[in-house]
């Protein structure tokens, strides 16, 4: 894994694994990330990542309806 540098306001002070787990959750959402790549990265299990997401408005079920439909009528 490669470690990047952010810097972030001073006013976010005890919140910086906030942040980390916020840009986590983001990448998984946007397909960027697998969830143990988001959950690895939050520093976290996989279970306690996926209990997270919704904390940032993200679904753990990444899959668009229009996958699932199509996904169905090939069952």
């Amino acid at each position: 894994m490669t470690t990047l540098t952010l810097q972030v306001p001073d006013s976010l002070g005890e919140q910086q694994y906030d942040t980390i787990r916020f840009i986590a959750a983001k990448l998984y959402e946007s397909g960027k990330l697998s969830l143990g790549q988001a959950a690895e990265m939050a520093g976290l299990s996989k279970r306690t990542f996926a209990d997270l997401l919704s904390d940032y408005g993200v679904s753990l079920l990444n899959y668009q309806v229009s996958e699932m439909l199509s996904d169905a009528e090939n069952i």
